[in-house]
C-alpha cells in the first residue's frame, strides 16, 4: 500500500462520538471527527469536526473546518471554514478563517477572522518543537 492510498483513507475516515456517550479528554486525529454525544477536553483535528444536533462539545478545538448543529463551549480555532447551522449555540473564544451562519443560530463571546488561527497554529507547533 503506497502513501498516496493511505492518505486517502484518512480524508475517507470518521471517528465517531454517538448520542448517549460521554468523553472527557484529549483528542489528537489526523481525519474527520463527528460529535453526537458530549465531548469535554482538548481536540484537535487536521480534519473537519461536526457537531451533531445532539452533541455538545466544551474545553479546547482546534480544526480544519468545523459545521456546528449543537453545542459548543470554550476556545475554538478553525483554520478555515466554520459553519453554523440554525439550531447551532457557540459560546467564547472563537477564531476563524470564513464564516458562514444560518438564521437562529446563536453566538456569544470574542470572535476573531483571519490568518491569526494559522499563526496561532504555527507557534503551538514551534512550542512543540522547542520541548521535543
Amino acid at each position: 500500500m503506497g502513501r498516496k492510498s493511505i492518505d486517502n483513507s484518512i480524508e475517507r475516515a470518521i471517528n465517531r462520538i454517538v448520542e448517549g456517550t460521554s468523553f472527557k479528554g484529549e483528542i489528537d486525529c489526523e481525519s474527520n471527527i463527528r460529535i453526537d454525544g458530549n465531548f469535554e477536553g482538548e481536540l484537535k483535528t487536521k480534519g473537519r469536526l461536526v457537531v451533531g444536533p445532539s452533541g455538545k462539545v466544551s474545553g479546547s478545538i482546534v480544526c480544519q473546518n468545523c459545521e456546528v448543529e449543537g453545542k459548543m463551549e470554550g476556545t475554538t480555532m478553525v483554520e478555515d471554514l466554520l459553519s453554523l447551522k440554525a439550531s447551532a449555540s457557540v459560546e467564547g473564544e472563537i477564531h476563524y478563517g470564513q464564516l458562514s451562519i444560518e438564521p437562529g443560530a446563536k453566538m456569544t463571546g470574542n470572535v476573531h477572522m483571519g490568518s491569526k488561527v494559522k499563526d496561532l497554529r504555527n507557534r503551538e507547533t514551534a512550542a512543540e518543537e522547542k520541548t521535543a
